[in-house]
């Protein structure tokens, strides 16, 4: 079992670390089915669900005192374990860039099984192919419902999808219909300045936009337009990327929403490391240099002010605390993609000894004082096995491409 500790980075014995690594977070995760806790998952308690009684207030009590505590209590309010959808397409990823790492079968057939997943549990009803998270989310204006899409998690079943095309051209045919759910549902429209917005799920009004969430859907359609040859989605995403880019704040980052006060959150770490990495997407898909000067200053802004020379994560631009796994994640991927696979490695160390059960096994949080030492099969897993085997394969096999696309 790989212990806590620092991955070395003498190469021989970093590659066999490595490897070991990712094996036994993607058998972690196998074994119990890719099923598990997520995020904002308090409201699939049976225990709140029993109460004959529905109560905004009292669901909100239950799902923040579950996503807020310092220990795992879901298990005393039986809170259901389920996969999640846009965990299962990064499982599918990790999987097939495993398959290629140890040219292995098993693992090839493995990602085989969750992209069929991703199909069977698309969601219908929809004008184009979309997923979501799958469970109630209690939000103080409305309830998120099992049936609501969102364009994340239907992003990166897009960039799983369409990855496996060598496999199967089914694979691919299955999004093509994407597009046309961004056009409805998610109310593409372009403005008068020649920018684009869109909306993060249908039931959101039009009074702010999720920054990250558009930039994921510009990335989906630079990702179908990219495959498909299609021109008119490529300058739908452009339209897209430059409404992104007009938002970037002078010191380099982003807010999390535009207009900034429609949200508490400001320039956190992983929303951040999705832009940079969406307006990377777009440059390699594409050879343009439209976003070259964003790119750089957002890049300088993600490494000296999200990340500490140590790898360590920060918050966001004024807090350290709390060290989030999946802005550990997050950044392994984006200085990857950035060909900065030194730092992206020495954030994987630092996660090692600071966020590692040993088993394949990470942790959600580290806080100031204490760990949370809990483990969420999206959160901290999915995003895990995602991040270290495009790592991993970008460092063994120079010349390949992961499965993230970029």
């Amino acid at each position: 079992m790989l212990q806590e500790g620092t991955l070395e980075r003498s190469r021989g014995r970093s590659t066999d670390l490595g490897s070991q690594l990712l094996e036994e977070t993607l058998r972690y995760s196998r074994v119990r089915d890719y099923r598990g806790w997520d995020y904002c998952d308090g409201m699939s308690s049976l225990v709140l669900r029993g109460i004959p009684v529905e109560n905004k207030w009292l669901n909100l009590a239950v799902q923040e005192t579950v996503k807020r505590a310092p220990v795992n209590i879901r298990p005393y309010l039986l809170v259901e374990q389920r996969r999640n959808y846009k965990g299962t397409a990064l499982f599918a990823m990790a999987n097939r860039n495993a398959a290629r790492l140890f040219d292995e079968e098993r693992y090839e057939a493995e990602a085989i099984d969750l992209l069929d997943w991703l199909i069977d549990n698309r969601l219908e009803g929809y004008s184009g192919f979309c997923g979501g998270h799958r469970h109630y989310i209690q939000h103080l204006d409305r309830v998120g419902r099992p049936e609501d899409p969102d364009v994340v998690s239907t992003s990166y079943a897009v960039q799983a999808l369409l990855s496996a095309a060598d496999l199967d051209e089914r694979y691919p045919e299955a999004v093509r219909t994407t597009p046309e759910w961004v056009r409805n549902e998610l109310e593409y429209t372009t403005r008068e300045d020649g920018t684009a917005r869109m909306k993060y799920v249908p039931t959101h009004g039009d009074d702010y936009y999720t920054l990250n969430a558009v930039a994921l859907g510009a990335r989906t359609l630079t990702d179908l337009g990219d495959h498909f040859g299609d021109d008119e989605l490529l300058e739908m995403a452009r339209r897209l990327f430059d409404y992104v880019v007009s938002c970037q704040a002078e010191i380099g980052g982003w807010m999390y929403r535009d207009p900034p006060e429609s949200s508490h959150l400001s320039m956190d770490g992983h929303h951040n490391g999705f832009i940079i990495e969406c307006l990377l997407r777009y440059a390699a898909a594409t050879g343009s240099e439209r976003y070259r000067e964003s790119i750089d200053r957002s890049s300088e802004f993600y490494r000296e002010v999200l990340f500490n020379e140590d790898g360590s994560p920060n918050w966001d631009e004024t807090r350290t605390y709390p060290q989030d796994i999946h802005a550990v994640s997050q950044g392994i991927l984006v200085f990857t993609a950035l060909d900065d696979l030194e730092f992206a490695g020495r954030i994987i160390d630092w996660a090692l000894g600071n966020l590692y059960a040993g088993g394949g096994r990470f942790y959600y949080r580290k806080q100031r004082f204490y760990t949370r030492r809990i483990t969420l099969m999206r959160w901290c897993q999915a995003w895990m096995a995602y991040a270290i085997s495009s790592y991993l394969l970008k460092r063994e096999v120079p010349d390949s491409t992961p499965v993230c696309g970029l």
